[in-house]
């Protein structure tokens, strides 16, 4: 009689902390793995500690030397939105990303360690998938829109319903066209005339230099133009086969031409030429017109399982404009003109998140 032989023990993970040495494996598995989205990558570390003066621990779980899990996390800290440890601030998705549940748990652990250690307000993380903890407070207050593009431009038109269709179609009658952009000065100008208009304060312009510096290729400013006037601008993030129109505007002209429209479109139209395959419009509010808006596109909504570990804090979080608190705020921050309000906008955005 042979005798079954005993199942050797699975490897235990550890945890380490990025370091400029990891950059590299770091990044080759966020491209490896399923779980992982374009806010996994290293780069978001040198981003966020550049351009707000955030802490950032990128820790990753391994197992004989390869990395089997990876999960970001910046420290905020004001006085006025609370202290929280977060995965990732700035980031519509972050988490845990696995190759496995044990490299999972390892950093899951890690970074509730870490949290009580900073005595944080609390732990969050954005996940893109199913939320980890049933036992944690969850928020449901976003959507992500994402679609699978088909492999021919003209057969993506013809999928977006026939009334948003007709705006694509005013806006290339007006005579719009697009450019790819070498820096961030057309598009700083009309983002932040749009988000002034919104009554939100701007990020600093140097923060979308540095995202087109670090990431590379992987971020372009694609501009919509009437001869030569700046109609509408977006920021492009590219990952595996996905495109991500991540932070867009348009100036004052542009709703009479159609140009937010058109510019979506194009990111579309020249994603599909370039062969990727899914469309990712971002997250929105339930109730917003940004959600409208992409509904009308014919992208459905899934909803994002946003999950906190209340430690020093009472309460989720609730600083986004649909809290009735800053109504008078956003009133106010109207009328400000729009040279003070890019000054001032940037020391009050840092803190948000």
């Amino acid at each position: 009689m042979i005798s079954e032989c005993p199942t050797a023990p699975a490897a235990v993970a550890t945890v380490g902390v990025l370091k400029p040495a990891d950059v590299a494996r770091w990044d080759d598995f966020v491209l490896r793995c399923p779980a992982a989205t374009f806010f996994h990558r290293a780069g978001w570390q040198s981003v966020i500690e550049a351009a707000f003066g955030h802490r950032c621990w990128f820790l990753y779980a391994e197992v004989d030397g390869q990395i089997r899990g990876v999960l970001p996390l910046a420290q905020v800290n004001s006085r006025l939105f609370g202290n929280s440890l977060c995965s990732l601030p700035f980031c519509v998705y972050g988490g845990i990303a696995a190759l496995d549940e044990g490299a999972a748990a390892a950093l899951d652990q890690a970074a509730q360690q870490l949290a009580a250690r900073l005595g944080v307000d609390y732990l969050e993380y954005r996940n893109l998938g199913a939320a980890r903890h049933a036992d944690w407070i969850g928020k449901e207050l976003y959507c992500t829109f994402r679609k699978r593009l088909h492999a021919q431009t003209e057969q993506n038109m013809l999928d977006i319903p026939r009334k948003q269709r007709a705006m694509v179609r005013k806006g290339i009658a007006a005579g719009l066209h697009s450019a790819i952009d070498y820096d961030v000065e057309h598009f700083f100008a009309a983002y932040s005339a749009s988000v002034h208009r919104l009554g939100t304060p701007v990020f600093a312009k140097r923060y979308f230099a540095l995202l087109r510096e670090v990431f590379g290729a992987s971020c372009e400013v694609i501009t919509v133009y009437r001869k030569h006037d700046t109609i509408a601008s977006v920021m492009v993030f590219y990952f595996r086969d996905e495109v991500l129109p991540y932070y867009g505007g348009g100036t004052e002209a542009a709703r009479s031409v159609a140009g937010n429209d058109f510019m979506y479109w194009e990111v579309m139209r020249r994603a599909c030429q370039r062969n990727y395959t899914l469309f990712d419009f971002g997250r929105s509010k339930l109730g917003t017109g940004a959600w409208d808006f992409k509904k009308n596109w014919g992208f459905a909504p899934q909803p994002l399982h946003y999950e906190y570990q209340l430690l020093r804090g009472r309460a989720v979080p609730d600083n986004n404009p649909l809290n009735p608190r800053y109504q008078r705020f956003i009133q106010l921050w109207r009328r400000l003109p729009l040279p003070l309000a890019n000054m001032l906008g940037p020391h009050i955005v840092r803190y948000l998140g």
